[in-house]
């Protein structure tokens, strides 16, 4: 894919800091990383967003970060990790090609949660329905 800083890593038209590969994803550090070890894992196919990803790169990238995140245990020394995805810029993806963050955690790191809420009357059951109308 054109344009795609990504897709430039994969094809090594860009350094990187290679933490896995296999014939169907590759893993590196973040540039910009939340803790030390912050780790990308991304399919080496360019795909946009997760709902056009096949099932199978789905489970790669999920067992790359599932590897991955026990290594960074191990090798960090540090007792957790978070293992999450952005899709689409309206809930914070910066590039358009389907990414994993793993990123290294401590007790106290001051890493914080999203803010919580909670439903209005009736709200969940809507919520609810909608969904499962679509499913």
């Amino acid at each position: 894919m054109e344009d795609c800083i990504f897709c430039d890593v994969i094809a090594e038209k860009i350094s990187s800091y290679k933490v896995y590969e296999d014939d169907s994803v590759m893993a590196f550090l973040d540039i910009l990383p939340m803790s030390p070890g912050h780790t990308i894992v991304v399919p080496k196919k360019h795909v946009a967003d997760v709902e056009v990803l096949s099932d199978n790169e789905l489970c790669a990238m999920s067992l790359a970060a599932k590897k991955i995140g026990k290594a960074i245990m191990a090798g960090l020394g540090v007792k957790g990790y978070s293992f999450f995805l952005d899709n689409k810029s309206a809930a914070n993806q910066h590039i358009a090609h389907v990414h994993f963050h793993v990123v290294p955690r401590k007790e106290g790191d001051g890493l914080e949660r999203w803010p919580q809420g909670g439903y209005k009357e009736g709200e969940a059951e809507e919520c609810l329905r909608k969904i499962e109308e679509n499913l």
